[in-house]
């Protein structure tokens, strides 16, 4: 008897490796993905400028890098004693301007770095209601607890978005045209925005990426929003505020996801790592013993070898 539906997932072509360069940008949900190709030691690069929840966010700051269009003042505020971006997150701000422009511009060099080079891109789609700040006319991607009357809320259309996520991919193809671009919506429900109007934003990502969803070009998608609204249907899969997926659910996404993304051939090392990093979190009795010297002496050896086929390795 089967007590869950599950979701049929293949195998795909041109897998994850410890060869390949991983993109990640998108809501808090990519972070997820993120951390354990960081933990498990895959190249990769999450969110230079924080968190960001639309398309429209995402297909800015990937016109910027490829552009090579560079941070100036007038692309800056300062806001209750620091200078902020509306396209980055509250989390990437400064005290110092001069400081806070080299910062933003670092990272835009080191994101234009990661496109040219990528193997693989991952987006996560959070949401499809944006804000738009009535000064400038434009879409934002955080709005710095600015007041509320500051900024117009909308709901972007399937078009809207379908055009947004079709100029992000035409820009990437133009400069790395071998990468693979993996789409998914975040399973976070943004309730604040209430129920319906939550369904409403989920189905409006849904519709656009799948008129453009072709694995035959290198554009796929990722069913993690289904997964968790099928597979995962009940509340001890999340965490207390009843709306972010829990480790427990993190970890399942994340098998599904290495099942369909992540080579077979990477299996190995990845339990030789995951071995050395339960050794790094242990915590002796008596650090001086015999015992322990011996134990690190051990974990070393484990590292110095897995350096040797994996280069980059940071532990």
């Amino acid at each position: 008897m089967e007590l869950q539906t599950k979701i049929p997932l293949q195998p795909e072509r041109d897998q994850i490796d410890y060869g390949s360069k991983v993109l990640l940008m998108g809501s808090c949900f990519v972070e997820h993905i993120g951390e354990k190709l960081e933990y498990f030691q895959f190249l990769n690069l999450q969110n230079p400028f924080g968190i960001v929840f639309h398309p429209i966010a995402i297909e800015k700051l990937i016109t910027r890098a490829i552009n090579e269009d560079y941070y100036t003042e007038k692309d800056v505020m300062f806001i209750n004693e620091q200078w902020f971006c509306f396209e980055a997150h509250s989390s990437v701000s400064n005290s110092n301007k001069e400081d806070f422009l080299v910062t933003l511009n670092g990272r835009l060099k080191q994101l234009q770095e990661y496109i040219l080079n990528a193997t693989h891109i991952v987006f996560t789609y959070g949401t499809a209601w944006v804000y738009r700040f009535l000064e400038t006319d434009s879409v934002v991607a955080n709005c710095h607890k600015i007041p509320q009357k500051k900024f117009l809320k909308e709901l972007l259309s399937v078009e809207e978005i379908e055009a947004s996520i079709e100029n992000t991919y035409t820009l990437i193809r133009s400069v790395n045209p071998k990468s693979r671009l993996i789409q998914t919506v975040s399973p976070v429900r943004h309730l604040k925005d209430g129920f319906i109007e939550n369904t409403r934003s989920k189905a409006h990502l849904i519709a656009s990426i799948h008129e453009l969803v072709n694995p035959r070009i290198g554009l796929h998608y990722f069913p993690s929003f289904e997964i968790m609204m099928d597979e995962l249907r009940d509340y001890r899969f999340y965490t207390e505020d009843m709306l972010h997926p829990n480790s427990t659910a993190t970890s399942i996404i994340w098998e599904r996801f290495s099942t369909t993304w992540i080579s077979s051939a990477t299996t190995g090392l990845q339990k030789e790592i995951e071995s050395v990093q339960l050794g790094l979190e242990h915590r002796p009795f008596r650090p001086a013993s015999d015992a322990h010297q011996l134990f690190k002496k051990d974990l070393q050896e484990k590292i110095e070898k897995l350096r040797l086929e994996i280069p980059h390795l940071k532990l």
